[in-house]
């Protein structure tokens, strides 16, 4: 198929897009090369990226599509070699400080029991603390073993990040504000944790159905949104020591479910955790739940006694926020506050794609100061079209023909967009927008997409508006290979609550997360937990999940 000659203009714009993707992809190269696989997974798809929302018709456009397959092709080799040595691109998010202490032997130091108790008098808590065995095992853990130091000390960093809001939600909501300290042993403080196997995720690790207050749909998923989470958490903590008249025992409701917990009440005729404790009437797993997060407060508390005399706290997040009730793209986004996408992506978790949804508020998270910059532009382009139009800067050679040539639409819907004439000089405006037409709609059935001959991930997520980490995770891939003719999840598949708890004799555990149960006066959640070499194990499926407000 013969191919239009560029002009001066377009080429110009080809040769410096082009820079632009051969210097992330550069970067990439040395990140992988030092073995730095997230920082090299952000420029290898900057790279993409910058390809797919330039508005250049890649298949139409020699240069660049040799370029686009060259990068990619590259990038799929390289994260296949990386498969073979561990996940690839894909970060694992970092576990939690209870993943790392599974099967440990905490053993108990009679000094540090000592110490501890000492400490204990001038701790400052909301939450009835004690020190025992149990409790100072899980402190000589975290103090005295590179592993768990290290994991509870990024645990206390990252904290830095939503602290200030935790503690605000907690206040208003009328529960302790130690409560935070469950967010370590449930996701280290990662608003983005998500369990594959259970599909539990968010910070506080809620189940993907229950009714928590979180909205869950094809756009958002609010159980990764940091603040409405914590207000869910703190609700149902809240709603547990109603029940249960005891925080400890709320806690470890919140890991095993309240009716196991009210079963095991009845079982011994003692409301007490540490007498179920003693008495054997708790999993391994909610056995060490509470002592462990008592460690965390003790220490939180009293750092430099315990060794962790160089916590840096991550600054706050710091955003400007607008609500909406129209979809607009991410990229477009982008553009309008020169905001990278992948910083409006980490401001926004809780979004499932690069579009908001439509018809409904949504509170738009943007960089700090960012937001009057983003209203007065935003208000250039029809709400109708803010999900496909885009805006672009005008460089000093650029005429109306030029920047409509290089985004592939008519000079003369070009010019009636931005109430200009065909032929007008460009001369002192400072940017247009740009009427990019719809693109012709991808159908698919319940959310899945046929792949098609010369479909790759990346050009699926692209067209269906999502992250390739959310095609993988949906999809439950862990490369880029894809079959012609296979069927890809293209929004988050329907998880049913059909949940099992394995229990088995030894103490040591996989973390995940809880369902809860409310039916009358029956409540609990529950984790679903998994081992590989357990011997023996008995199933219990439990209903769906719901919350009193």
């Amino acid at each position: 198929m013969p191919q239009n000659p560029l002009n001066s203009g377009e080429q110009k714009r080809l040769s410096l897009l082009i820079a632009q993707v051969e210097k992330a992809f550069a970067s990439g190269q040395e990140n992988y090369r030092k073995g730095k696989l997230p920082e090299a997974k952000v420029d290898f798809d900057r790279a993409v990226d910058l390809m797919l929302s330039s508005g250049i018709d890649i298949k139409s456009t020699p240069a660049l599509q040799d370029e686009f397959d060259r990068v990619v092709d590259s990038v799929n080799s390289m994260e296949m070699a990386a498969l073979k040595q561990g996940n690839g691109f894909s970060p694992n998010v970092e576990p939690a400080p209870a993943d790392v202490a599974e099967d440990v032997t905490f053993a108990v130091d009679p000094n540090l029991v000592a110490k501890a108790r000492t400490d204990l008098a001038t701790t400052k808590s909301d939450l009835p603390l004690v020190v025992n065995d149990y409790v100072a095992g899980f402190i000589n853990f975290f103090s005295n073993t590179k592993k768990g130091h290290n994991t509870l000390l990024h645990s206390f960093q990252r904290s830095g990040r939503y602290r200030a809001m935790i503690q605000r939600v907690m206040a208003e909501e009328g529960v302790p504000q130690d409560l935070i300290y469950l967010a370590v042993a449930e996701s280290g403080f990662q608003p983005r944790a998500l369990n594959r196997r259970s599909h539990a995720g968010g910070m506080w690790q809620f189940m993907p159905r229950g009714n928590y207050g979180l909205e869950r749909n094809s756009y958002v998923d609010e159980r990764f949104d940091p603040e409405k989470s914590t207000r869910a958490y703190a609700r149902y903590m809240k709603f547990l020591y109603n029940q249960l008249g005891d925080w400890y025992l709320a806690m470890a409701a919140y890991d095993w479910g309240a009716g196991n917990v009210q079963r095991a009440v009845q079982k011994t005729g003692y409301a007490d955790f540490w007498e179920l404790y003693k008495r054997n009437n708790l999993p391994g797993e909610t056995k060490n739940y509470v002592p462990e997060i008592l460690a965390a407060i003790i220490i939180a508390n009293h750092p430099k006694q315990y060794g962790f005399d160089d916590i840096t706290l991550d600054p706050p997040v710091v955003t400007d926020t607008v609500t909406i009730n129209y979809s607009v793209d991410l990229r477009l986004v982008s553009e309008l506050v020169d905001a990278p996408i992948d910083e409006l992506q980490a401001l926004n978790p809780s979004l499932l794609r690069l579009d908001t949804p439509p018809d409904t508020a949504f509170d738009l998270h943007l960089p700090a100061g960012t937001a009057a910059m983003f209203q007065q532009r935003i208000a250039l382009v029809p709400e109708t079209k803010r999900d496909v139009w885009r805006y672009h800067r005008v460089a000093p050679d650029d005429t109306l023909a030029s920047v409509a040539s290089a985004f592939h639409v008519k000079e003369s819907d070009l010019a009636e967009a931005n109430q200009l004439d065909e032929g007008q000089s460009l001369s002192g405006i400072e940017a247009l927008v740009i009427p990019v037409p719809a693109s012709a709609s991808v159908t698919s059935r319940g959310g899945l997409y046929r792949v098609r001959r010369g479909d790759s991930l990346i050009s699926i997520a692209d067209r269906f508006g999502v992250s390739l980490e959310q095609l993988r995770l949906w999809n439950h891939l862990s490369g880029s290979a894809i079959r012609t003719g296979s069927h890809l999840h293209v929004a988050p598949p329907d998880y049913r609550t059909h949940t099992t708890r394995h229990r088995r004799s030894t103490s040591s555990r996989t973390r995940s997360t809880r369902k809860s149960t409310n039916a009358g006066s029956k409540s609990h959640s529950t984790k679903h937990t998994t081992k590989k070499k357990s011997a023996s194990r008995k199933k219990t499926t439990h209903k769906k999940p719901s919350v009193r407000k």
